[in-house]
């Protein structure tokens, strides 16, 4: 198996690097890469990406694909992480923009996909409820058919960037009777509909960046259903596959470990380098190498996609890439000291708030624990 890239591959990256580095203000990267961006950076740097043609690599070439080859998206998002360029925003790039184009019927795409590749809709997603988490299947929002509409009901939290979003894709539940992951369907709502409450939640690290959604007999027009009525749960099983995949972050931990390094090396601790202490060079040490297993195990993950072959070491990705990334913020912790309490994020990058916000990772796409039990079975064949 070659892991190295080819000519023609390393032309494709440096393509890239022109209109990443190049054509993406040095301000929103650098925003980006303190993990500070503003909805206006995530807007800007989308449009730009769709101006050139990178917003939405992965959709179908008739509404903004690329037909690029597994390594030339692996190639692409480890591009864009090492840049620090503010991603496409995943609930129109990766969750509904796949979700219509794969599912959705003609005017469907003709009214959404444009406008959803260059973000003048800004998409939340209904799934996460009180008591449907983890067990999603378990929700409880309800969607009755009335006429021409569904009258929906219920409630969803955890919605990510929801104080911004213009539409939503929500699974509602439109047969009661059914058993749980039957009698789901996938709607499309507009936010500005009446009988909609959102409201913000505040996280650890002060932040509101999720929010809750109350729906008071909200009617949706039946037109916005995607695909049949009650396979809803097909349609979420796709989009959360996307999502897993995009999680271990291997070129944004990539930046951060070079960042980390020099921060190192300039900080302080007394009369010698933080980098020079023993404890410290040993954790970096792991990291770094952890980080090459990632890189190599990324590049055999998409060798294998090549041929069409999806690898169970996709699991290993995610689990070892949330720890990866949690342990460089634990680091650049450590490295800041008490600049670390700081509430808003400066020169010294992963600071207390972030850190703290990292912690979510090996929750959300699928819980690293059970990850640990995908790898038991399919690689270890426990």
């Amino acid at each position: 198996m070659n892991l190295e890239l080819s000519p023609q591959d390393i032309e494709f990256r440096d393509a890239l690097r022109e209109v990443f580095l190049g054509r993406i203000p040095e301000d929103v990267r650098t925003r980006s890469a303190l993990g500070t961006t503003t909805r206006e950076d995530i807007v800007a740097s989308q449009r730009i990406l769709n101006e050139h043609g990178l917003a939405v690599p992965h959709w179908p070439v008739a509404w903004g694909g690329k037909d690029w080859t597994p390594t030339q998206s692996h190639i692409y998002t480890t591009e864009l992480q090492r840049a620090a360029v503010p991603p496409p925003l995943a609930f129109n790039a990766s969750m509904v923009g796949p979700i219509i184009a794969e599912f959705g019927t003609d005017d469907q795409k003709r009214t959404f996909l444009p406008a959803t590749a260059n973000l003048d809709i800004w998409w939340s997603q209904g799934f996460s409820e009180p008591e449907a988490g983890s067990d999603l299947a378990g929700l409880k929002t309800t969607a009755r058919r009335d006429g021409e509409d569904y009258i929906v009901n219920g409630q969803k939290t955890w919605t990510t960037l929801g104080q911004y979003g213009d539409w939503m894709f929500l699974l509602a539940r439109t047969d009661p009777q059914a058993r749980k992951q039957q009698g789901i369907s996938f709607l499309l709502l507009d936010l500005n509909t009446p009988g909609i409450e959102r409201r913000p939640i505040t996280l650890i690290d002060g932040s509101a960046e999720v929010n809750e959604f109350f729906f008071d007999n909200v009617r949706v027009p039946a037109e916005n259903l995607v695909g049949e009525e009650n396979k809803g749960w097909t349609y979420a099983k796709f989009l959360l596959g996307n999502e897993r995949n995009s999680i271990a972050q291997t070129g944004t931990a990539q930046r951060l470990f070079a960042e980390l390094v020099q921060y190192a090396d300039a900080r302080h601790v007394g009369v010698a380098a933080l980098a020079d202490d023993p404890d410290f060079r040993a954790r970096l040490h792991a990291v770094k190498l952890r980080l090459l297993a990632l890189e190599a195990t990324e590049l055999r993950v998409t060798a294998a996609s090549e041929h069409g072959q999806p690898s169970p070491a996709s699991s290993l990705l995610k689990l070892e890439g949330t720890r990866t990334l949690q342990e460089l913020s634990a680091l650049r912790l450590q490295a800041a000291g008490s600049d670390a309490l700081l509430v808003r994020e400066d020169e010294t990058g992963l600071a207390g708030p972030h850190y703290l916000n990292l912690r979510k990772l090996s929750i959300f796409g699928g819980s690293n624990e059970i990850q640990r039990g995908v790898i038991a079975k399919t690689i270890l064949g426990l």
